[in-house]
């Protein structure tokens, strides 16, 4: 794990990994409990051979093609996007003590993964960008577009994962908010989950960049991060507004784990008011759509 040195939720990547694996996070590194992460880079014909163990895994397809053999079934990607920029992700839950091979068949093979401990077992899945739920969240320049990949409700134990797309200038995850502690309503439903997130990021063009900050209200974390293309941002605890560099796109892929296979959050009390003052959303909005992949 590569931390920057003047922000330390910051991750660089790893440019020169031999295996491919360009970014890796793991719980032990982080200080987390659950969450891991990976991103790799494959040729044509490499193979990514694995055991998820006592874990279960959620694969992304950032850009290019692959096929899965493993003993819970065969999966293949048809119309894989070129690049994040240029289609929807599909997505492979793989459950607990599941042994697989993913063959690369594009010429370059981007995928990201998080996996967690999980005591469950849940059915492998393979989803296909046309099974995306999108959602068009925020307004005005705070506009940006949701794509759920394994989202709350998914038959899995604890996984979560949403792709999200912030047109250039856009903010984004924005009232901030924060999910860091488990907070339980009267009748039971869990109205704030306690969650570790990992923000995974690509910018439109190479010198493109967003800004993010994680805070507390306290402000005894208090750390703003200058994230490119390839970076991750660490989100522990605390608000963690983002905001898109002019010019720039910006795609980042969430992971979480923790307390609940959730969502549930709670927004910061100075900003919340703003929900409600938006005038339209922005036409640029979606970025991407299925139709796209291929």
């Amino acid at each position: 794990m590569n931390r920057d040195a003047k922000c330390p939720l910051l991750i660089k990547p790893n440019t020169d990994a031999s295996d491919g694996i360009y970014q890796r996070i793991t719980r032990e590194e982080a200080g987390w409990e659950f969450l891991n992460f990976n991103a790799r880079q494959l040729k044509a014909g490499q193979i990514w051979e694995d055991h998820t163990g006592d874990h279960e895994y959620g694969i992304i397809l950032l850009g290019g093609n692959y096929r899965v053999e493993s003993d819970k079934g065969t999966w293949q990607t048809v119309k894989g996007r070129r690049d994040v920029f240029s289609g929807i992700a599909h997505t492979l839950y793989l459950p607990r003590q599941t042994g697989f091979k993913l063959i690369a068949e594009s010429e370059v093979l981007d995928i990201a993964c998080g996996w967690c401990e999980a005591d469950e077992d849940h059915p492998a899945r393979f989803k296909t960008p046309d099974e995306v739920a999108v959602e068009i969240r925020g307004g005005d320049n705070a506009t940006r577009q949701i794509n759920s990949l394994i989202e709350p409700g998914f038959d899995c134990q604890r996984l979560v994962s949403v792709e999200v797309y912030t047109p250039s200038g856009n903010w984004s995850s924005f009232p901030a908010h924060k999910h860091d502690e488990r907070v339980l309503g009267d009748d039971g439903s869990v109205k704030e989950a306690r969650l570790e997130e990992t923000y995974f990021y690509k910018i439109g063009r190479p010198q493109g960049y967003a800004i993010q900050q994680v805070y507390t209200s306290d402000r005894d974390l208090d750390e703003m991060a200058l994230a490119r293309t390839d970076d991750v941002v660490m989100v522990p605890r605390g608000y963690h507004p983002v905001v898109a560099g002019h010019g720039y796109h910006c795609y980042y892929l969430n992971f979480l784990t923790g307390s609940d296979q959730s969502l549930a959050n709670t927004d910061d009390p100075d900003h919340a008011w703003i929900y409600g003052t938006w005038a339209g959303k922005d036409p640029r909005i979606p970025l991407v759509t299925a139709e796209m992949n291929g």
